[in-house]
């Protein structure tokens, strides 16, 4: 027993680090309510309190080693792993070729836009190219919400922002996982690991539709509500282990293999009934926020007063938004009002945590420095409040309001 306890105490953390992560993690979403606040920014902002650059009631070591370092990695993991399973594949196949390539002209100038932006930051090309497809991403987490809010759901603006974003955050993160491999090993076969993994995943999709066309009762199991051995979600991690374990394999960072495990899950069953709510109740309930605590404590808040870094930070931001509300007003081809146009380029620029997750990439592969890290989570934390609040000021809600009971987060 004494060895076991040994064993036991060297990867975990002290008690007080286990008793605060713990508490917050459960009272901190009930004071981002009342405050009517993301929950992430109120994690981040509970991080860098705690953290050894304000009080210092945790040391940075506490989160970044152990078995708070796995609980943060697994919320990663499963943070993008929710962010591909939330692309609403059948929207965007309803919405025929006409939106989707137009969808792709909008992503193609925000690249462009991101990109000139960002030519008057001081950054290296490698950098620029990073941030440019950072900040070119959607965000449906601030897309959905807002639209029912206002009961533009299903309105002609609803539909094109809804296209237009998860567009935009799919390319991201897929440009993103190209240029990483590139990025670590050049024009070399290891760039290879590309395609191999584009034919592994075409190999898992033919398999998983094969079996699911064969098998249907079986795979109906997954998404029954009253499971006792809760396949769905043993499905969900054994999918997300195994495209995590293949991105190391193939020199990938695992994180984007975790986008794309739940992109092919999403693709493949259409109509998960209520797998994907119990899924985020398992992962936004408690192991992804201790990841955004962990950020929060790790933040580095001491390289934001040097003044360079802090002005980066405020272009990175203002760069991001104009990414964004510069094409707008093409979407006056689709029909949209000027007034519309606007409102969707500025929930557009919204961003939430897949941003922050996106940009640990870029730390780890050594493409953006913390500074440059500091400014996305920044990012995050002006538009994921302003963006909501300007949107409704721009386009007020409809007097008929989309009833959110009827709404599911894939229909719309």
């Amino acid at each position: 027993m004494t060895v076991v306890f040994s064993a036991a105490a060297a990867v975990l953390p002290n008690a007080t680090t286990f008793v605060v992560i713990g508490f917050a993690a459960f009272l901190l979403p009930l004071i981002a309510r009342r405050l009517r606040v993301p929950g992430v920014v109120l994690e981040i902002l509970f991080g860098l309190l705690i953290g050894p650059q304000v009080i210092g009631l945790i040391a940075a070591e506490s989160t970044s080693e152990g078995f708070i370092l796995v609980l943060a990695e697994l919320g990663l993991f499963l943070l993008m792993f929710l962010a591909g399973f939330e692309i609403d594949f059948t929207s965007l196949e309803r919405e025929g070729r006409g939106p989707i390539l137009f969808g792709l002209v909008m992503f193609a100038a925000f690249v462009t836009v991101a990109w000139f932006g960002f030519g008057f930051v001081d950054l290296d090309t490698d950098a620029r190219i990073f941030m440019t497809l950072l900040v070119s991403a959607g965000s449906v987490g601030i897309i959905l919400p807002a639209l029912r809010s206002t009961g533009r759901s299903s309105s002609r603006l609803g539909q094109a922002t809804i296209v237009t974003g998860i567009i935009a955050e799919f390319l991201s993160a897929t440009g993103i996982i190209v240029f990483s491999v590139y990025f670590r090993s050049g024009f070399g076969i290891e760039l290879l690991a590309v395609p191999l993994f584009a034919v592994i995943l075409l190999v898992a999709l033919w398999i998983m539709r094969t079996l699911a066309w064969w098998y249907p009762e079986r795979a109906a199991r997954l998404f029954a509500t009253h499971d006792p051995d809760e396949m769905g979600i043993r499905f969900s991690f054994a999918l997300l282990f195994v495209f995590v374990g293949l991105s190391l394999a193939l020199g990938m960072d695992p994180i984007l293999g975790a986008f794309l495990a739940g992109a092919l899950f999403a693709f493949v069953f259409r109509d998960s009934g209520d797998l994907e709510e119990r899924l985020s109740g398992f992962g936004f309930g408690f192991l992804i926020p201790v990841f955004f605590i962990s950020v929060g404590v790790a933040f580095p808040l001491d390289e934001l007063m040097d003044p360079t870094v802090l002005g980066t930070a405020g272009a990175i931001i203002a760069v991001a938004i104009l990414a964004k509300l510069l094409p707008a007003p093409a979407l006056m081809l689709r029909g949209l009002s000027p007034r519309e146009s606007l409102g969707a380029g500025v929930l557009l620029a919204g961003q939430l945590s897949v941003i922050i997750a996106l940009a640990e990439v870029g730390v780890q592969i050594g493409a953006i420095d913390e500074g440059l890290s500091a400014g996305a989570v920044l990012l995050v934390g002006v538009t994921a409040i302003l963006s909501p609040i300007v949107f409704k000021v721009v386009c007020p809600p409809l007097e008929s309001a989309d009833d959110p009971s009827q709404v599911s987060a894939k229909s719309a």
